[in-house]
C-alpha cells in the first residue's frame, strides 16, 4: 500500500514538472506574440492621434473587421468564450487563425478610434498558440485543456505585467464561484515566463500610484473611528461598482442582441455602430473615450492615470467609457473589455471619491480592480492585482471593493462560457426565511 501510495505520488510529480517544462517555450511564444501585439497597438494610437480624420473611417473598418471573420474567422468570433467552452468540454478545436485574426482586427480597431481593450485579444492570442503547441506535443483531453488554461494565464499575464494575476485568473475565470488548482503550477510558471518575456522585448506596462497612505489617518482617540469611516466609505463605493460591472455586462450582451434583430444584412451592425460612435465624439466634443484610454490624445484629456488625480475624470465619464465600449464591442468590433473596465472603475472611483470626501487616488484604485471583479467574476485574481499593481499596503480594501462588487454584479458576467458554481444558491437568503425569533 506504502509503495503504490509512492508510486502514485511519484508519478503526480513527473506530469506536473512535465507540464511546467513544456509551459515555459509555449509562454515564451505567447509573451513575445504579446509584446509585438502591444508595439503595434501603441503605433496605431499615436498614428490616430496625428490623424484624427482616421474616426471617420471607422464604419468602413468594422465592415472590413466583419467580412474578415466572415470569410476567415469561422468560429474564431467567439473569442474568449470559444477558448473557455474548449477548456470545460474538448470539441471543435481553436483554430489556429484565431491568434493572427484577433491581433490584425484589434488593431484596426483602434487605429480608427473604436473603444476596446487588449487583453480579449491577448488571452486569444495564448489560446491559439497553446492549441498549436498541444497539437505539435500530441497532447490528449486532459492535456489540451491545461495547455489552453496556461495560455490564459501567459497573455493575461504578458499584456499586464501582472504573472501572478494572469495565473490565479486562468484558473478562477473558469467557473463562477468554483476554482479548480490543478492546472495552478503550470499557469503561475506561464504567467512569469510570458510577462518575462514581455520585458525582455522592452516592452514597458503603464505605472499607477496610490497617493493615500494608511499613515494618513492621524493617531490617537479618533483614529479607530476614521479607519472605520473610510472602511465604511470603502463598501458604499464598491456596491457602486458592483452595479457598474453589472450595467456594462448587461449592455454589451443587449445591444449585441438588439442589432442582431434590427439588421437583417449584419454587415451593417459595425456601420452602424461607428455611426453612433462619431456621432457621440461630435456631440461631446472630445475623443477621450475612444481607444483604451490610457495615454492622453491631448493635454488634461480623461483617461486612467489622469483618474488618479483630484479633477482627473467628469462626473459621468464612467458612463461614456461604458456606452462606448459596449457599443464597440456589441457591434462586432474587437477587443478586449479590461482595461475599458479599468477605465470605467477608475473614473467612477474619482467621481465617488470626491461626493464622499475621500481619497481619490485610492477609490480609483479600488474601482480599477473592483469593476473588473464583478464584470468577470474573479474577485480573487482582481484581489491579487492590485497589490501587483498598487501594493499590498491597502490589501484589505482591494479584498473588500473586488469582492462587495462581485456580490453585487449580479450572477452572469461578460463572457457567457463561464459555468456557475450553484452549489451554494439561495443559502442566505433560505436561512433567513427559515429564521423565527
Amino acid at each position: 500500500m506504502a509503495g503504490l501510495k509512492i508510486s502514485h505520488f511519484a508519478s503526480k510529480i513527473k506530469t506536473l514538472f512535465w507540464y511546467c517544462l513544456i509551459t515555459v517555450p509555449v509562454s515564451v511564444a505567447i509573451g513575445s506574440a504579446v509584446a509585438l501585439f502591444l508595439w503595434l497597438l501603441s503605433l496605431a494610437i499615436h498614428y490616430r492621434f496625428a490623424h484624427t480624420w482616421l474616426l471617420y473611417l471607422l464604419p468602413l473598418a468594422g465592415i472590413a473587421i466583419h467580412f474578415a471573420y466572415r470569410l476567415y474567422g469561422k468560429s474564431s468570433e467567439r473569442g474568449n468564450n470559444l477558448i473557455i467552452d474548449e477548456i470545460h468540454q474538448p470539441g471543435a478545436g481553436v483554430p489556429k487563425r484565431m491568434g493572427p485574426l484577433i491581433l490584425v482586427t484589434t488593431v484596426i480597431t483602434h487605429l480608427f478610434g473604436g473603444s476596446a481593450g487588449r487583453e480579449g485579444t491577448a488571452v486569444q492570442i495564448g489560446g491559439s498558440i497553446a492549441r498549436m503547441f498541444a497539437d505539435w506535443f500530441k497532447l490528449d483531453a486532459p492535456g489540451m485543456r491545461t495547455l489552453l488554461t496556461v495560455g490564459i494565464a501567459a497573455g493575461f499575464g504578458a499584456v499586464f505585467g501582472t504573472p501572478l494575476t494572469g495565473a490565479i485568473f486562468a484558473v478562477e475565470v473558469l467557473t463562477n464561484g468554483r476554482i479548480k488548482y490543478n492546472a495552478f503550477l503550470p499557469c503561475l510558471v506561464a504567467g512569469f515566463v510570458g510577462d518575462i518575456t514581455v520585458s525582455a522585448w522592452h516592452i514597458k506596462h503603464t505605472a499607477y500610484h496610490i497617493s493615500y497612505t494608511l499613515a494618513d489617518i492621524p493617531v490617537g482617540s479618533t483614529s479607530v473611528w476614521l479607519a472605520s469611516l473610510m472602511l465604511f466609505k470603502v463598501i458604499l463605493a464598491s456596491v457602486f461598482f458592483g452595479l457598474a460591472s453589472l450595467a456594462f455586462a448587461q449592455m454589451a450582451h443587449r445591444i449585441k442582441a438588439l442589432f442582431l434583430k434590427l439588421f437583417k444584412h449584419t454587415w451593417m451592425i459595425p456601420v452602424t455602430g461607428g455611426l453612433i460612435i462619431i456621432a457621440l465624439t461630435c456631440i461631446l466634443g472630445k475623443p477621450d473615450y475612444l481607444s483604451l484610454g490610457v495615454e492622453p490624445e491631448y493635454p488634461h484629456a480623461v483617461t486612467i492615470v489622469s483618474a488618479f488625480n483630484n479633477g482627473g475624470a467628469d462626473t459621468f465619464s464612467w458612463f461614456w467609457k461604458l456606452l462606448y465600449t459596449t457599443l464597440t464591442l456589441g457591434t462586432g468590433f474587437k477587443g478586449g473589455e479590461v482595461t475599458p473596465l479599468f477605465y470605467i472603475g477608475a473614473t467612477l472611483g474619482n467621481t465617488l471619491a470626491t461626493w464622499l470626501n475621500a481619497p481619490v487616488s485610492l477609490f480609483a484604485a479600488l474601482g480599477f480592480i473592483a469593476v473588473f471583479s464583478g464584470a468577470t467574476k474573479t474577485p480573487l485574481a482582481c484581489t491579487v492585482m492590485g497589490v501587483e499593481l498598487f501594493g499590498g499596503q491597502h490589501l484589505v480594501f482591494f479584498a473588500v471593493a473586488c469582492f462587495i462588487a462581485y456580490l453585487f454584479s449580479g450572477r452572469a458576467g461578460i463572457y457567457t462560457a463561464q459555468l456557475k458554481d450553484n452549489s451554494a444558491k439561495g443559502y442566505f437568503s433560505e436561512k433567513l426565511l427559515k429564521y423565527k425569533p
